[in-house]
């Protein structure tokens, strides 16, 4: 674990007026391109991608950066991976989910209500912050948990397996292609004692063979078109499936192919222009 202390990031600062949609559209297409974590604030967001993976020619390839509609400008900058705990503590405050949930920081005071989950990200998505994360963990609330078989695909800080352990689910796999995200969620399952969540490092190839009552995936669009197939061979029968990580006009293309596999539209739930949706097997 310590060799990933010296990681190198690249800081985007991202100045953005108007902040809406255009953030969340800014967002979306520096995950398509590699970045891996994002800190939304009052001026726009910070964005951040391993200096190896970054390239000087990424932003080319934005279509949100051209459009006359907004006015987006940045500045770029190197950061050592011990620097994040600083840019994290500067930029976040506690989330309040329903009545019942709170998702908050170490350093913060304990919160006393039912769900009190304590994050430490460190470059790892999943905060609640993002609209996608808080409707998926509004979707957890909404449902009884108790002895499900779960899992968490795409998991980041693990925030959502964690709440559906602290919902009763007994048996709870997360699981993230990235390693610093698979570090950073087992440190915060140890940090909020989860002990039925058990977490992977890999991609939906590690679900074949597997059974799940609960299947939870914030991923984004692509991703989840090609993995359905696999979801819906992995949900047993009357199991229920959340994805989200995709914009509402993206939604008709996710149900055709939910559709496909026999997984019924249930309910959705929008934030702006994002959208977390259930079905059910």
């Amino acid at each position: 674990m310590e060799e990933q202390f010296n990681t190198i990031y690249i800081e985007y600062t991202f100045k953005v007026n108007p902040l809406q949609p255009a953030t969340d559209i800014l967002i979306a297409e520096l995950g398509e391109v590699g970045f891996e974590s994002f800190v939304e604030n009052e001026g726009g967001v910070l964005a951040y991608i391993q200096k190896e993976d970054w390239n000087q020619d990424f932003l080319n390839s934005l279509s949100i950066l051209s459009n006359e509609n907004f006015d987006i400008s940045f500045q770029q900058k190197e950061i050592e991976q011990e620097n994040w705990n600083a840019t994290w503590e500067e930029n976040f405050n506690p989330i309040q989910v329903g009545e019942h949930c709170v998702v908050r920081a170490p350093f913060h005071q304990k919160s006393e209500v039912e769900f009190d989950i304590v994050i430490e990200p460190k470059m790892s998505f999943g905060t609640g912050h993002h609209e996608t994360t808080h409707m998926m963990l509004q979707h957890i609330l909404d449902h009884d948990f108790t002895n499900k078989s779960v899992l968490d695909m795409g998991s980041g800080t693990g925030v959502l397996a964690i709440l559906a352990a602290m919902k009763g689910a007994t048996e709870v796999e997360a699981i993230d292609i990235d390693n610093w995200c698979y570090v950073n969620a087992k440190e915060n399952v140890l940090r909020n004692h989860c002990d039925a969540i058990k977490v992977y490092e890999g991609d939906s190839d590690l679900i074949t063979g597997k059974k799940y009552d609960v299947i939870i995936a914030n991923i984004n669009r692509n991703i989840l078109l090609n993995d359905i197939p696999k979801y819906a061979s992995s949900l047993n029968k009357e199991g229920m499936i959340f994805l989200s990580g995709f914009y509402a006009e993206d939604l008709p293309l996710i149900t055709r192919k939910c559709s496909e596999q026999a997984l019924k539209f249930e309910k959705k739930l929008q934030n702006n222009n994002w959208v977390a949706v259930k079905y059910v097997f």
